[in-house]
């Protein structure tokens, strides 16, 4: 009997959510509404994506409304919006008209795994459990599934605010992870070194208590760690900032985790205290932690970055760090922005989930006939020059902290702020390097770029990249023998590299060498016969044979 009434209540939910309330013509005629809206009004946003691509996920959706339930056609519009891949604009599911379900856990993507880091009472088994598949998909797979329904503007993205679609089942149909639409989702877990499965029910009750992603204490709700001793970044989360000083570090922590005034004090009252306080305190380092900071108002990041400029015993190589992670965002991309700036900033952590110029401020559309609401950003954020942009803020010094350090509540992030040796830190490699070339200090330039290639401190740094982009500007400007010489250089520190060589031969050519200019790109062609920079490489010779 109670396996019959899990079957009828399983088969009403399928039935309820797979009927379609929204007509095909009225989801065809909502889908042409967007894109003439898009072309007519949003014409920017075509930045990462083109019109064309656009407009062939718009034909494909539109052919196939008829054979989808609502939460597939709603699903198809958010993979479409997603193309432009900025996490402002997107469709809105939480105050969407077409309804969905979520299961009621948080999950959080590690540097060593995907793991359960809180859930409802119920499911407390579960909690700090490794995810392995789901519904017998390896979890990779899932991710890779789920990946472009969300506004992901980069990976990090996806893995602050993206990955938590896996718990939406209407996602997981849409998807194909199931094969229909179910509230019950089978998962194959880890924990303790046992391997076993579990089923977690989907609820519409979405309000759950979660704080920047963390369960809130005294709830109904189990985390994985000892919530009465949490790390200084996890510390008094009802608070959008705090304070504390460190003594035996003679450090000030500041965490900053909106870019809103807390309704005790607002922005310039609290910073005000807080460089009171190192200018009257023995204080030798500051670390402000954006880790959790998703942004707000960018109009008030001008009391924190000015008062960080006046106070100059912490501005300076070594005395500040500020610590990013996937979710900083948005007005606290700003921030970051400034702060690389204008101070001697190191940064640690994780890349942020924002890139460094950005389009923001959206505005809501509404689709007239199924009411679903499309944010199409309008406002484009530039802090640094065009030939300065990225996928988003690298820190100087990464740190990615394991499931195990978040379980044991420590902080390997703030540890390795606390205890870094600043002063000697180059916090922009390439520049130093060039102020020795400009200078002509080439026996330096040749040790240091050694030096700086080979020092893990730097392995956020693209050398080889950089090297190659220095050497191509040489070369444009008609600056032969250095635009050589750096391409050289770049070959015996990246001797495996094809492109390297390639470009060396390029070099060369244009200098009027053929004979090296062939030797290097035979070079580069028996390191990689079949990519793509040995092709460009025969052409060239061919070229100069024919010649």
């Amino acid at each position: 009997m109670k396996k019959t009434l899990i079957l009828l209540a399983l088969f009403a939910f399928c039935h309820v959510s797979a009927q379609k309330g929204i007509s095909s013509a009225d989801w065809q005629a909502d889908l042409r509404y967007l894109q003439k809206t898009v072309h007519d009004d949003y014409p920017f946003l075509f930045k990462k994506t083109t019109p064309e691509v656009f407009d062939t996920a718009i034909e494909e959706l539109y052919g196939k409304i008829p054979k989808l339930q609502d939460h597939e056609v709603l699903v198809g519009l958010a993979k479409i919006v997603s193309l432009f891949k900025y996490g402002h604009t997107g469709v809105g599911f939480r105050d969407n008209p077409i309804p969905y379900h979520k299961l009621p856990m948080v999950i959080y993507q590690f540097a060593d795994g995907v793991y359960i880091t809180g859930a409802h009472k119920k499911y407390g088994e579960i909690v700090g459990a490794k995810i392995l598949k789901v519904e017998d998909r390896p979890i990779d797979e899932v991710l890779k599934a789920i990946y472009p329904v969300v506004p992901a503007e980069n990976d990090q993205y996806f893995k602050a605010y993206g990955i938590s679609y896996l718990t939406i089942p209407e996602v997981l149909h849409a998807q194909g992870i199931t094969k229909t639409l179910q509230e019950n989702i089978t998962m194959q877990l880890e924990k303790d070194g046992k391997i076993f499965m579990s089923i977690v029910k989907a609820t519409d009750e979405l309000d759950f208590p979660l704080q920047y992603g963390e369960v809130k204490p005294a709830s109904d709700w189990v985390s994985a760690r000892d919530l009465s001793n949490p790390p200084h970044y996890l510390k008094d989360l009802d608070q959008i900032y705090y304070y504390e000083y460190l003594p035996e570090e003679k450090a000030l922590y500041v965490r900053h985790s909106q870019i809103q005034d807390d309704p005790s004090e607002d922005i310039p009252s609290f910073f005000g205290r807080v460089f009171s306080f190192i200018e009257n305190n023995d204080v030798e380092k500051l670390v402000l932690d954006v880790r959790l900071n998703g942004g707000g108002n960018n109009y008030k990041n001008k009391p924190v970055v000015t008062g960080i400029i006046e106070t100059k015993k912490i501005n300076k190589t070594g005395k500040l760090y500020v610590i990013i992670g996937r979710r900083t965002f948005s007005a606290c991309q700003n921030l970051v922005n400034e702060l690389d700036n204008y101070t001697n900033v190191i940064f640690v952590g994780e890349p942020t989930a924002e890139n460094i110029n950005f389009y923001g401020d959206n505005k809501k559309v509404v689709l007239p006939n199924s009411g679903v609401p499309v944010y199409l950003s309008f406002a484009w954020w530039q802090d640094k020059p065009q030939w300065e942009n990225g996928p988003y803020t690298v820190p100087d010094v990464s740190v990615a902290p394991s499931f195990e350090d978040y379980r044991l509540n420590r902080d390997p992030v703030l540890e390795k702020a606390l205890g870094f040796d600043g002063p000697n830190f180059i916090s922009d490699p390439m520049a130093y390097l060039r102020g020795l070339f400009e200078a002509n200090k080439i026996d330096l330039l040749k040790k240091e770029a050694v030096r700086l290639v080979n020092d893990p401190l730097y392995e956020n740094v693209d050398f080889e990249s950089e090297f190659t982009r220095a050497g191509y500007s040489l070369l444009d400007a008609d600056r032969q023998q250095e635009a050589i010489f750096v391409f050289e250089l770049t070959t015996a520190l990246f001797p495996e590299s094809d492109y390297c060589w390639y470009s060396l031969a390029e070099a060369c050519l244009k200098a009027g060498d053929t004979t090296k200019a062939k030797e290097y790109y035979k070079k580069a062609i028996a390191l990689n016969p079949k990519g793509s920079t040995a092709n460009f490489a025969k052409s060239r010779l061919e070229k100069i044979t024919s010649d």
